[in-house]
C-alpha cells in the first residue's frame, strides 16, 4: 500500500469532522443530524434488525491518515436511541512526515440509549506518529459496547513497529465519575516490540469494553470460554484477559491474528447483546464485503 502523496505542510493536511445525532421516536432510531467535512462521511442508515437499531458505516475517503491530519468525530445518542457504528475498512496510519496525526472521538449517550462502537482494525505503519483520544459520557441508564483492534506494522510484509510512536487515551465517565480510564503509550523500538511487558513480539492488541449493567461471574466465564482453543501455537495466559468492571466487562488480547481476535470479540459482543440488550446476533453487512 503506497502512502498518499501529500506534502507535510499543514495546508495539505486533512482536518476532517463528523457529527452524528440519533433520535428515538415511535419505536424507531433515526439519524436526525449529519455534519461532515472531508475526508469523513457516513453512509445512509441501515436497519437490518428492525427500526429500533440504526446501523451506520463511516467512510474515510482519503484511504489513510498521515502526519498533520486531525480528525474529529462527535456522536450523540438522545434518550432511548440505539445505534451501531462501524467503519467501511481498516484505518491506516501511514509513516509520519514529521508531524503527529490525531483523532478525537467524543460520544454522549443519554438515558436508556445504547451505542455499539465496532470499528474495523487500525493498522499502524512503522515510523507512524499517532494519537487517539476517545471520551464517552454516559447518562445514568445508558450503555456502551465498543472495541479497538490495532495492528502494529504490516505483518504480511514482515514489517514491525520499531520506529515512531502510538498513543491511545480512552475514557468513559458517568455522573462526573470515571468508570474506566485507559491510557496507553507505545514508542516504536525493537526492545519494546519484543518485551514481555509490551508486545512480546505480537503485532496485534485488542480491547473490548462493556459498561451498563453489573456482569455476573457466569458471563465472565462464558467470555473466557470463547477464547479460541485452536491457536497455533496455543495462546498463553498472558495473551488474553477478561475482567469484571463496575457495571461492566473488559476483554484484552495480544496475539498474531486479526481473525482470531475479531472472532473472539464478536462472540463476546453477541453474548453481551443477548444478555443485556435483548438483541439477536446481527453482523454488519459491510464486514462481509
Amino acid at each position: 500500500m503506497q502512502q498518499p502523496c501529500r506534502q507535510p505542510e499543514s495546508s495539505q493536511s486533512w482536518h476532517g469532522k463528523l457529527n452524528l445525532v440519533y433520535n428515538h421516536s415511535q419505536d424507531k432510531t433515526t439519524l436526525i443530524q449529519t455534519q461532515n467535512q472531508a475526508p469523513l462521511k457516513v453512509q445512509r442508515p441501515f436497519y437490518p434488525e428492525g427500526q429500533s437499531v440504526c446501523h451506520s458505516v463511516i467512510l474515510h475517503t482519503a484511504g489513510g491518515i498521515v502526519g498533520g491530519d486531525k480528525l474529529s468525530c462527535n456522536f450523540h445518542l438522545q434518550p432511548y436511541a440505539k445505534a451501531l457504528i462501524t467503519t467501511a475498512a481498516a484505518n491506516k496510519i501511514y509513516r509520519s512526515n514529521g508531524l503527529q496525526a490525531r483523532q478525537n472521538i467524543d460520544i454522549k449517550i443519554d438515558n436508556h440509549a445504547c451505542l455499539e462502537w465496532l470499528p474495523q482494525e487500525t493498522i499502524v505503519f512503522n515510523d507512524a506518529n499517532y494519537r487517539q483520544d476517545i471520551r464517552i459520557i454516559l447518562a445514568t441508564d445508558a450503555s456502551f459496547i465498543g472495541w479497538e483492534i490495532t495492528r502494529f506494522g504490516r505483518s504480511a510484509s514482515c514489517e514491525k513497529f520499531v520506529k515512531g510512536e502510538w498513543r491511545s487515551h480512552f475514557e468513559i465517565w458517568q455522573n462526573n465519575k470515571p468508570l474506566w480510564i485507559d491510557r496507553q503509550y507505545l514508542p516504536g523500538s525493537e526492545e519494546i516490540f519484543h518485551s514481555p511487558h509490551a508486545l512480546a513480539g505480537k503485532p496485534i492488541v485488542g480491547t473490548l469494553v462493556y459498561l451498563g449493567k453489573p456482569v455476573s461471574p457466569e458471563i465472565v466465564q462464558q467470555a473466557r470460554n470463547f477464547i479460541p482453543p485452536s491457536s497455533s501455537p496455543p495462546l498463553s495466559p498472558s495473551s488474553f484477559g477478561v475482567t469484571r468492571l463496575e457495571n461492566g466487562l473488559l476483554c484484552r488480547y495480544r496475539g498474531d491474528s486479526t481473525t482470531e481476535v475479531r472472532n473472539w470479540f464478536i462472540s463476546v459482543w453477541q453474548l453481551l447483546r443477548i444478555s443485556f440488550l435483548n438483541r439477536d446476533r446481527c453482523l454488519p453487512r459491510v464486514w462481509m464485503l
